[in-house]
């Protein structure tokens, strides 16, 4: 994975993400309701991973969620980012079940960017304080919210929240560009960290076990109901998951973006074992999360993305251990 390694930060814009908000007296109990996360526990410096699913448990969206700090008299908010290819369907789905409950749902106007920290936090020289580098950790600083992601590899990284006069005022302390290498960069390292993203190609496909959600944190099992609650118990603590969620690079240039739910299938087999979760390109190739079935990713015959004749995936390690003993790598 290629991605920045000078002392200094870097930023890069990143339009595929988008942010709603929940805005209300009862937007804390209303997202507690419908989401995988324990809403209510999240901290003041907190940001975690949360799910929204069918009543079936199939994910609708993957959403990285916080509960801004209000002082007293203001109302309870939680902003959810989201791919932005289902940012206004899922406002619209979420809108349907407010009923009675006194919360309003918007696309916020907030900008997202990734910042890389170069070799360490303190890269972040030229920023108005210095935001916490610990994985899932959330700063508030005058320029904006700063949410430690994930890094398998590198110096630390962080997803910045903002308004568009902030990104710019940023802009001019950070080297920053919106070159598109740069942009699948960013999105190499969150496959290099295990970390699935619903996108609209994705939608309805997959429990949150079939992709790990569990193991990065996105699912509480002591929270009450929501969505699909049943379905995706039942699977943690009944039954044993035939399907996960693995990583793996192409070596083969290919379109990124087409990919993206593209089936997969063991060599020699016409019928696909699995799906293309995520990819970005890589250096001369493709970084990829695949979802498949345990003995397909375990099975000595390659597997192909797209078609049984297409470009052959390579397993690589993941960075966090999988329940089951059967993994590619």
């Amino acid at each position: 994975m290629r991605e920045p390694r000078a002392a200094s930060a870097r930023m890069v814009p990143l339009d595929h993400l988008a942010v709603i908000e929940a805005n209300g007296a009862d937007a804390v109990d209303f997202l507690q309701g419908q989401l995988t996360q324990d809403v209510k526990k999240l901290g003041d410096a907190d940001a975690r991973l949360a799910g929204y699913c069918t009543a079936k448990g199939r994910m609708l969206a993957s959403a990285v969620i916080w509960r801004p700090r209000v002082a007293d008299g203001e109302v309870p908010r939680v902003l959810a980012m989201v791919d932005a290819s289902l940012a206004e369907s899922l406002r619209k789905r979420l809108s349907m079940y407010v009923l009675r409950a006194k919360v309003t749902l918007s696309v916020a106007p907030l900008r997202v960017a990734g910042v890389w920290g170069g070799g360490d936090a303190s890269a972040l020289h030229a920023v108005e304080g210095t935001p916490s580098a610990e994985a899932w950790s959330r700063t508030e600083l005058p320029n904006g919210t700063w949410i430690a992601a994930p890094s398998a590899q590198g110096g630390p990284r962080w997803w910045w929240i903002g308004s568009a006069e902030q990104m710019q005022q940023l802009g001019e302390v950070l080297p920053s560009s919106a070159d598109v290498d740069l942009i699948h960069a960013w999105r190499a390292a969150d496959i290099v960290a295990g970390l699935p993203w619903i996108v609209s190609a994705t939608q309805d496909l997959f429990v949150p076990q079939m992709i790990n959600f569990e193991l990065v944190g996105g699912v509480s099992f002591t929270k009450g109901c929501y969505p699909g609650q049943e379905v995706v118990a039942r699977s943690h603590y009944l039954g044993k998951l035939k399907r996960r969620m693995f990583a793996g690079r192409l070596a083969q240039a290919a379109d990124a973006d087409a990919l993206v739910g593209a089936d997969i299938f063991q060599e020699g087999e016409e019928q696909p074992c699995g799906r293309i979760v995520n990819a970005a390109r890589d250096g001369g190739g493709l970084a990829v999360l695949y979802e498949c079935s345990l003995g397909a990713a375990g099975g000595p015959a390659p597997l192909h993305a797209g078609s049984p004749t297409g470009p052959a995936i390579v397993a690589v390690p993941l960075p966090y251990a999988l329940p089951e003993s059967t993994s590619p790598a």
